[in-house]
């Protein structure tokens, strides 16, 4: 059932800073020290890591500093479920996400143009309640773009069939439209470095030669990880459909870089992928 719900933040104070003054502040820090390679060509999607700022924000920020001043009027944020499982993609039922820096309201026409494609795609709350993938995109958005909409899309199940048919009503839909999707998702968890970075090179060599297909086979073999695979996987494939005809990774880490603690670590990358112009 759609409502006027507005969804309030469930992770401030956890993953980012509470006060708009200290969150704009560290996320401004970030955009300072990344410091991305220019691209030419016209974004379709990103990939941006979801974990605490202190450990991923500074890789976020490469993506989304290629963002800035773009004039962009809805995106399309996509996230894996952490806390439900359910089947199908669930595209949030209510009004607007709310972050410490203010409403960002539902792209409501969009939304209910995607969900007409009857099957795995619902207008729900499933999976938008605590989830803090979907919602720590947010506040980086409204730090790069001025006026814009989104679609906030949690994905319950991740299988194949699920990102193959989301990626394809995606692309129907976005013809010709001024929008980015961005897939959040982080890599391999409680590693060692050196496995860690073993393990996140095979996810970057799929992305770098933009082949979906692999890095989808990797996933269901367990040969790599990425606990957003398949908002990977569709965001990759829906920016193929829609022209885009080059990718590339902007930043890859894991959190020693942040803590120090090369034991157990999880990784974190960015990546664009775009028409060429």
């Amino acid at each position: 059932m759609i409502t006027n719900e507005v969804r309030p933040p469930a992770v401030a104070g956890m993953f980012y800073e509470r006060e708009p003054d200290k969150l704009r502040s560290h996320i401004n820090e970030f955009m300072i020290e990344a410091e991305p390679k220019k691209i030419n060509g016209k974004i379709l999607g990103i990939v941006s890591p979801h974990a605490g700022y202190f450990y991923s924000g500074k890789t976020a920020a490469y993506g989304y500093k290629l963002l800035k001043g773009q004039k962009i009027d809805t995106v399309i944020v996509i996230s894996p479920s952490h806390y439900e499982y359910f089947k199908g993609v669930s595209v949030y039922n209510g009004s607007a996400y709310m972050t410490p820096l203010g409403v960002v309201e539902v792209d409501n026409q969009l939304r209910d143009s995607i969900a007409e494609h009857k099957g795995i795609i619902s207008i729900s709350k499933a999976g938008h309640t605590r989830e803090h993938a979907l919602e720590v995109q947010i506040p980086f958005l409204q730090m790069v773009l001025d006026e814009f909409k989104i679609v906030p899309i949690v994905m319950g199940d991740q299988k194949r069939e699920y990102c193959q048919t989301l990626a394809e009503v995606l692309a129907e839909e976005l013809v010709g439209k001024n929008i980015v999707m961005v897939a959040s998702s982080d890599l391999s968890h409680y590693y060692t470095h050196e496995v860690a970075n073993e393990l996140d090179s095979k996810v970057q060599k799929h992305i770098e030669s933009f082949n979906h297909n692999r890095l989808m086979k990797d996933l269901e073999e367990e040969n790599v990880q990425a606990c957003g695979g398949g908002p990977i996987i569709t965001v990759m494939q829906a920016s193929q459909l829609l022209g885009a005809d080059k990718s590339k990774v902007l930043y890859r880490c894991d959190s020693s870089e942040a803590s120090g603690d090369f034991r157990q670590v999880v990784g974190y990358l960015s990546a664009v992928f775009y028409k060429e112009i």
